[in-house]
Parts: structure tokens; C-alpha cells; sequence
């Protein structure tokens, strides 16, 4: 019986030990990296919510002096809801088909912008007001903004990736439950590279 107890002992003693190796074999930084994925992915959502929230002041302004370009604005408001009725919660970084929509709805609605603020370029008076003025300035800014906090996501998940594949770091994250996380791809890259942007002045 004694033999059994010390037995068991040894195992207890051995897989803390183990436990506590593996620990600090990458624990504590899988720790820190998945909290920065976090904050960055915390930082994209705070700016996508900054521009769904200009959406709809910028087609109203628009409406005022396009109406008849339904098809345009039906799609911007569209795209915003589509934007706005979705579930996004930290979560979705450890699904991978979640995100995808996520960055699909997104880039709809980066795509609709562009073309209403292309039509803009019809109406003179459009152009010419000052609420419209200051809305695609604020879009610009926000863009620019969405791009920097995309930027730092993508970095913050390369690592953090690298981190869950790397020997002996991988073993740790099996243990651990520390899965590789998605971003945003290459062509979404490319399409919102560029802000969104409208010349203001007649045409020539």
C-alpha cells in the first residue's frame, strides 16, 4: 500500500513538473500574444463601427440631392446592415468561417461606398455642401484608420500563429488548447488598400 501511495506521489510530482516545464516552455507568451489579439481585433471593430456609423448621415446628404440613384444608395444601406446585424465577439477569432463573413460584409460595404461616392461626382452641389464635405473627410480619416488597425491586427496574428506552430511552443498549445487564428486575405488586402475618395470641384 505504501509502495502505491509513493507510487502515485511520483506521478502527481512528475506531471507538475512536466506541467510546469510546459508552462514556461511559451505559456505565459501565448498568454500575452492572445491578449494582443484581442486588444487589436478590439482596435478593428472599434474603427469598422466608426464608419458603419457615418453611413447613415453620408446617404442622407446624398439623398438630398440624388435621389433617384436608388440602386447606389439601396445598396450602401444595404451593406451597413448587413454590417450591423452581425454577432461579432471576440470569438470569432478562433473561427474561421465566422470571420470570413465578417471580412466579406465588411468589404461589401467598403465596395458600395466607393461607387456612391464615385456617383457623387454627377452633382456639383453635392459636392459643394459643406455636410458632405466634412462626411467624406471624416470617411477618408476613417479608412486610413481602419487600414493602421488592420495592419497591427495582421502582425499581432502572424506572430501569435508562428507562436502555435513553432517547436516546442506547439506542444505547449495543444496542451493548452491555443489554436492558429484567422486574417484578413491577401485580395481583401487589396481592396481596401486604397480609401475611398472623391475629387471635390467641377469637372473640367
Amino acid at each position: 500500500m505504501k509502495n502505491l501511495n509513493l507510487n502515485a506521489w511520483i506521478l502527481k510530482v512528475s506531471a507538475l513538473f512536466l506541467l510546469l516545464n510546459l508552462s514556461g516552455c511559451g505559456y505565459n507568451n501565448f498568454q500575452t500574444l492572445d491578449e494582443e489579439a484581442k486588444a487589436s481585433w478590439s482596435e478593428v471593430l472599434n474603427q469598422y463601427q466608426r464608419r458603419a456609423d457615418l453611413v447613415p448621415n453620408l446617404v442622407n446628404v446624398v439623398k438630398g440631392y440624388a435621389s433617384h440613384e436608388k440602386e447606389v444608395l439601396t445598396q450602401v444601406a444595404d451593406a451597413r446592415s448587413r454590417v450591423g446585424s452581425m454577432q461579432v465577439t471576440p470569438e470569432v477569432l478562433n473561427d474561421p468561417d465566422a470571420f470570413a463573413k465578417f471580412q466579406a460584409a465588411q468589404s461589401q460595404l467598403t465596395s458600395a461606398l466607393s461607387r456612391l461616392l464615385a456617383v457623387s461626382e454627377n452633382y456639383p452641389n453635392l459636392k459643394a455642401d459643406q455636410g458632405f464635405r466634412d462626411l467624406q473627410a471624416q470617411l477618408e480619416g476613417t479608412e486610413n484608420r481602419i487600414t493602421v488597425a488592420r495592419n497591427r491586427y495582421i502582425e499581432t496574428i502572424k506572430q501569435y500563429n508562428v507562436a502555435v506552430r513553432s517547436f516546442p511552443g506547439n506542444l505547449t498549445a495543444m496542451m493548452f488548447g491555443y489554436k492558429t487564428k484567422p486574417s484578413f486575405t491577401v485580395e481583401n488586402e487589396k481592396s481596401i488598400s486604397v480609401a475611398p475618395t472623391v475629387e471635390f470641384g467641377d469637372k473640367k
